[in-house]
């Protein structure tokens, strides 16, 4: 419980709270993997990034990837934390990328959570995780990786930088082509989108992962309408 503390208005005019009772974590003690395992657990939901690759033998690679967002419009960038296999080793996906500047990312509905789930796998180098998830493919526009065909997101992307975090790298990227499902597009030409019909999955803790269609609306307030309601 919250124990509230007010303030005289001659003092401040705002309403302090006390901060209810916290468990210190100190992040300049704790290993990396103790840091990890605390931002997996802390961080949530987080969008999966579910990124198609191509090896330079041409063989595709698909992987979904947690630590990610977009950042900015203007270049639309989007940005994904990838780590290593074992150091010095990157996963294929940033090795992939490393080579050949292109990748795709696609954005997972409930629908392909399994097919998803597969490829998250550890296969061995050399191995086509659609493949073995029976995913189809279809060719980008601007990219030469394929994108995952039933994503009702995908993103074409080229290599724009990576910033080097120890073990893990941010791969920024800079997104050229948007496909979105026809269904999910309620009018195209001012970028309505139905999010409920794109059905996003996002992670949380551990094995666990959560829907998108259950959700509030809180539209923005104006500030005239806050100091009108304060008065």
């Amino acid at each position: 419980m919250f124990r509230q503390l007010v303030l005289k208005p001659s003092q401040t005019g705002i309403r302090y709270r006390a901060k209810a009772k916290t468990v210190l974590f100190d992040f300049e003690t704790m290993s990396p993997a103790e840091r990890y395992k605390l931002l997996l657990a802390t961080v949530l939901p987080r969008p999966i990034a579910w990124i198609t690759t191509r090896d330079t033998a041409g063989l595709v690679n698909a992987a979904p990837f947690s630590f990610f967002n977009v950042f900015g419009s203007d270049p639309a960038t989007v940005g994904v934390g990838i780590g290593s296999r074992s150091p010095g080793q990157p996963k294929d996906t940033r090795a992939n990328i490393r080579a050949n500047e292109q990748f795709v990312v696609n954005l997972v509905p409930f629908s392909l959570a399994q097919q998803m789930r597969v490829t998250s796998i550890a296969f061995p180098k050399g191995v086509a995780e659609p493949s073995e998830a029976g995913l189809a493919l279809t060719a980008s526009e601007r990219v030469a990786v394929p994108r995952i065909r039933d994503a009702p997101v995908s993103m074409e992307c080229t290599f724009m930088q990576e910033v080097a975090l120890g073990n893990f790298s941010l791969v920024l990227g800079r997104i050229l082509r948007v496909h979105v499902s026809e269904d999910a597009v309620i009018d195209a030409s001012r970028q309505h989108i139905d999010a409920g019909k794109l059905d996003l999955i996002g992670r949380m803790e551990g094995g666990w992962y959560t829907r998108t269609t259950e959700r509030f609306e809180m539209p923005n307030i104006p500030l005239e309408e806050w100091r009108r309601d304060q008065r």
